[in-house]
């Protein structure tokens, strides 16, 4: 099956048993759209669902408790063995939907059917579907006027458009950022030049953060959940020269913005997402396991305190 093909199955679920898992289905300008914490509570649930879509159902995602006790509580927990096109043909959020006043992150399967962006010239994913499936991160429903700008940049093989929508500010959207540790690694390799393909296998953890109630508050602490608090392990064929030379720019730590919690980064350069520096975004821990050796380089460490104070725990 395609990527949108996993994800669609993923989607027909959550719309089969909308009262269970709390959410609404609707349809906006001949698009399917699934509300999992907009005008609706969501749940935990659709929560893991999101974070399927957005991986086209190649990773299992759960709640697991978090290991280390200082932070302790649940944690968002990704295990996948198509890590590149899991996390970068399908949940990287690197479709910006912009509208008129509308504006949202796209990621999901839907971004291989349109291709466009620069990385699919350096990984596999880019594909053909009748049905095309994208997760919108925003607190406002997609009008037709949105819908018709997603359409215009598909092909039109792609009959078919369910988009799935949630604010950070609610279960079902802090669970899906939070479910981006492994993601954010692999994107951080590929800004660095690493050949991700080189990446076999791959396993993330990152704390659960409470759900917030304003926005600046949300991409904070979900941001922070994996800054401070995500760990990454890669299976990985390589040299171990090469992972020596690279693994200390993976983690956040590298960042010269590393240090402080997100939202006062955010602050401090004026609520401009794009002017923090791009090597903040990854794990604060991340391991390499290298298959053609037998040889591990861990790189990087959690750190307890600035997730406890961003998570606002006593």
């Amino acid at each position: 099956m395609t990527l949108n093909e996993r994800a669609n199955l993923v989607a027909n679920e959550l719309a089969a048993h909308a009262d269970r898992y709390r959410v609404s289905v609707s349809k906006v300008g001949g698009a399917r759209v699934i509300d999992c914490g907009g005008a609706v509570t969501g749940s935990l649930a659709a929560g893991l669902a999101m974070s399927r879509v957005c991986l086209a159902d190649l990773a299992d995602v759960s709640y697991v408790p978090y290991p280390i006790r200082k932070i302790g509580g649940p944690a968002v927990q990704v295990v996948t063995d198509d890590p590149v096109r899991a996390c970068l043909a399908s949940q990287y959020a690197g479709w910006q939907v912009s509208v008129g006043k509308f504006f949202a992150m796209g990621s999901g399967p839907m971004r291989a059917v349109s291709a466009r962006e620069d990385i699919f010239h350096h990984i596999p994913g880019k594909e053909e579907a009748s049905h095309a499936v994208g997760v919108l991160e925003t607190a406002k429903h997609p009008t037709e006027d949105v819908i018709a700008a997603i359409v215009s940049k598909l092909p039109k093989v792609a009959e078919h458009l369910t988009l799935l929508v949630a604010p950070t500010m609610s279960l079902a959207g802090t669970t899906q950022v939070v479910a981006r540790s492994v993601e954010t690694a692999l994107h951080k390799l590929h800004e660095l030049k690493f050949d991700v393909t080189q990446v076999i296998s791959a396993y993330g953890i990152a704390p659960l953060p409470p759900v917030a109630t304003d926005f600046v508050q949300a991409i904070g602490r979900t941001n922070d959940a994996i800054l401070y608090g995500g760990r990454v392990t890669l299976w990985v064929r390589a040299d171990d020269e090469l992972l020596e030379q690279i693994g200390p720019k993976v983690p956040s730590s590298s960042s010269k913005d590393h240090g402080e919690p997100f939202a006062a980064v955010f602050a401090k350069y004026g609520g401009d997402f794009y002017k923090i520096d791009p090597l903040l975004f990854s794990p604060a821990e991340v391991e390499f396991r290298n298959l053609k050796t037998g040889k591990c380089h861990r790189f990087g460490s959690v750190e307890p305190g600035l997730v406890r104070k961003s998570f606002g725990l006593a």
